[in-house]
C-alpha cells in the first residue's frame, strides 16, 4: 500500500477519526508482547527494526552492521515480505525471485547468506544450525517469540515518528515510548529535522548516519535528465537523493511499497523516458522486482550507509565483532 499522506502531517480529522482503531492496535500488540516468552536462537541475534510501517532504511543499516562484523559467520534473517515462501528457507539468488522471497531478502543475500522465515524463531534456529555465529535480523523488532541480544531502531531523520499515532491513525507499529524502552540504540538516517534526538531524550545511544549514492553513479547522472520511479515506503526519499546528486528529474512516478512490476508497466516507463530524452532510474530495492528482460533498460542508483562518527557503531558492536572492525560498508546494489 502507499503510505497515507496524513501519517506524516500534523494530526487532523483523519487521524482523530481513526485514533480508536489505533489505540486498539496498540493494545493488541502490547498484550501479545506481555504474554510472550521469547526463546533464544542459540547464537546472538542483532535486530534492526523500526517503530513505523516501512520507509525507515532498515535494510541498508542491516547491511552496514553486517559489514562491521567482518569475518564473523553472519546470517541475515528476514520475513520475506511480499514473497510466497513461508520458510525457513535459505535464499538462492539463482533460483529465487522477489515473488518467492521478497525484495529485501534478495538484496541481503547479495552480501551474506540469508534466511527467509515468517516464524522468526524457526528461521533463526535454522540459520544457527547451518553455521551462523551471529544473526542480523532485518525487521522483527515487534516479534515477541525470538530473543534479541541487541535491538537497534532505525528512524528517518526527516519523517521521525510521523504524527505520533499508531496504525491506522498514523505510521507507528507501537507507541514510541514502549519501543524505546525495549531498544538498545537508535540510528537516525539523514538530517534530524523531525526532532528524533529530542524525543529519544538521552535514554539511548543515538547514532547519526546518512544514505549516500554510489559516487560513480552520482557523477554519471549529475546534470542529466532522468525519469525516476520507486515502489518503496517513501518514494520521495529517493527523489530527494537524485536532487541532491544533481540529476535533473523530468518525471517522478511513485508506486506502492513492494510493488510487483509487470513487463508492460516497465515498458511504458521506458518509452516515457525515451520520449523525454531521459534515463530511467530506480532504487536497488525496486530493481530486484523488475522483470529480468527489463533490467538492462533501467539504471539502478545504489546507496550505502555512511556514519557521521564511525567509532559509534564500532563501539556498539564491539562485543560481537572481530578486532579491528572494518571501516568499509558495501553498497546496496
Amino acid at each position: 500500500m502507499k503510505t497515507p499522506a496524513f501519517w506524516y502531517a500534523p494530526p487532523g480529522m483523519a487521524s482523530r477519526l481513526l485514533s480508536p482503531a489505533g489505540r486498539l492496535f496498540a493494545a493488541v500488540g502490547r498484550a501479545r508482547r506481555a504474554s510472550a516468552h521469547p526463546e533464544p536462537a542459540g547464537v546472538p541475534v542483532i535486530c534492526i527494526g523500526n517503530l513505523v510501517a516501512g520507509g525507515a532504511g532498515k535494510t541498508p543499516v542491516a547491511l552496514a552492521v553486517s559489514a562491521l562484523l567482518g569475518t564473523r559467520e553472519v546470517r541475515f534473517l528476514t520475513r520475506g515480505y511480499g514473497g510466497r515462501e513461508k520458510g525457513p528457507v535459505l535464499v538462492d539468488l539463482t533460483g529465487h525471485d522477489a515473488a518467492a522471497v521478497g525484495d529485501e531478502a534478495l538484496l541481503l543475500a547479495q552480501a551474506r547468506p540469508t534466511w527467509v522465515a515468517r516464524d522468526r524463531l524457526a528461521g533463526a534456529r535454522s540459520a544457527a544450525a547451518t553455521g551462523a555465529e551471529i544473526i542480523v535480523m532485518d525487521d522483527g523488532f515487534q516479534n515477541a517469540r525470538l530473543e534479541k541480544d541487541l535491538s537497534i531502531l532505525v528512524v528517518d531523520g526527516g519523517a521521525g515518528f510521523g504524527n505520533g499515532h499508531t496504525i491506522p491513525a498514523g505510521p507507528l507499529r507501537e507507541p514510541v515510548d514502549s519501543g524505546l524502552a525495549r531498544a538498545d540504540a537508535v540510528v537516525v538516517l539523514g538530517r534530524d529535522t523531525a526532532g528524533v534526538a529530542r524525543r529519544v531524550g538521552g535514554r539511548l545511544p543515538l547514532l547519526q548516519a546518512r544514505l549516500e549514492p554510489d559516487p560513480a553513479t552520482a557523477r554519471a547522472l549529475r546534470g542529466q535528465p532522468v525519469v525516476a520511479f520507486a515502489g518503496i515506503g517513501r518514494p520521495a526519499k529517493f527523489f530527494r537523493t537524485l536532487d541532491d546528486m544533481g540529476a535533473r528529474i523530468v518525471g517522478r512516478v511513485a508506486f506502492a511499497d513492494h510493488h510487483p512490476y509487470l513487463p508492460d508497466e516497465v515498458m511504458r516507463l521506458v518509452e516515457h523516458a525515451a520520449g523525454l530524452g531521459a534515463s530511467l532510474v530506480t532504487t536497488a530495492k525496486d530493481a530486484v522486482r523488475l522483470p529480468p528482460d527489463a533490467r538492462a533498460m533501467v539504471r539502478v542508483v545504489p546507496v550505502s550507509v555512511v556514519w557521521d562518527d564511525p567509532s559509534a557503531p564500532a563501539l556498539l558492536l564491539s562485543r560481537y565483532a572481530p578486532s579491528p572492525i572494518p571501516s568499509a560498508v558495501p553498497d546496496v546494489h
